[in-house]
């Protein structure tokens, strides 16, 4: 899952199927529908396809109290900018923008859409970036102050000869037992799983949350069993500027990359996902 720090895990077939990389910072009011429309021509030639949906709630990964969203209240009669979607004409890159984010994504429309490997999204949300700080210069509509940055990662773990049905997890995920302290309970038919771990910059202060989930689906085209496994980092840049953002987006998918390697079983790495690692 990695091309970067070859200290890594590599995994030949990932069960990967989609990746954001996301910068929220304070609200631009400025940035309005006719403006969003305006910086969609410097992508237009890479992305002509575009859609509008609901903002995303900002949110904050704190440590004097549980992680939260913030709820904003305004009495204004004006409807919330809208988040609007740029996207390719495969629909496996997008970029999604509203008035206090910018996102990145790629994702897996059908087989053969390989993952392009992180330093390729990476360079692509780094030129675009660029690209939105100049518009918001010509544009004189403020700057980019980031307040947190996110790294996710999404997995569909499909049923396979090692696991069949959604008891299975611990196959999968090799923490997870179902030994009760009695034979009262029947079969289990599924599981649900969310674990949250604080990671800490170089002083060994809290910088930033890793969650992983495990949520039971199933395939669309056969209905096969199958986990959706998501792993976010999250957390506040240690500078307010571009190398900022980015030195906690490398770290946090760092984090992402080991910590599935970590969490998953190794009869999956080795007879499903074929791991190797070292590689140069």
């Amino acid at each position: 899952m990695t091309d970067i720090n070859t200290d890594l895990p590599w995994f030949d077939n990932p069960p990967l199927t989609e990746v954001a990389i996301s910068v929220q910072f304070e609200s631009i009011h400025g940035l309005q529908a006719p403006q969003i429309g305006l910086l969609w021509s410097k992508f237009r030639e890479k992305y002509p396809i575009t859609e509008q949906h609901e903002p995303i709630n900002p949110v904050l990964e704190t440590f004097n109290h549980p992680p939260s969203s913030i709820i904003q209240l305004e009495i204004s009669q004006a409807p919330p900018t809208p988040r609007c979607w740029f996207l390719n004409s495969g629909g496996t890159e997008l970029i999604q923008v509203q008035s206090d984010r910018f996102i990145h994504n790629w994702r897996k429309i059908k087989q053969g859409d390989d993952y392009p490997r992180y330093s390729y999204i990476r360079s692509e949300f780094s030129n675009e970036i660029e690209k939105f700080c100049q518009f918001l210069e010509e544009e004189k509509l403020g700057e980019l102050n980031p307040i947190q940055c996110e790294i996710s990662y999404v997995n569909h773990i499909v049923s396979d000869d090692i696991w069949r049905k959604h008891s299975d997890l611990g196959k999968i995920f090799p923490s997870w037992n179902i030994h009760y302290s009695d034979d009262f309970l029947w079969d289990l038919e599924n599981v649900r799983l969310a674990t949250q771990h604080v990671f800490s910059d170089k002083h060994g202060e809290p910088w930033g949350r890793l969650h992983i989930s495990f949520n039971p689906a199933f395939r669309k085209e056969d209905e096969s069993p199958m986990y959706v496994m998501s792993l976010v980092a999250r957390g506040r840049p240690e500078t307010e500027d571009i190398d900022g953002i980015f030195e906690f987006l490398d770290h946090g998918r760092e984090l992402i990359v080991k910590a599935f390697a970590s969490v998953t079983s190794k009869n999956m790495h080795k007879n499903i996902w074929r791991r190797r690692d070292g590689i140069r």
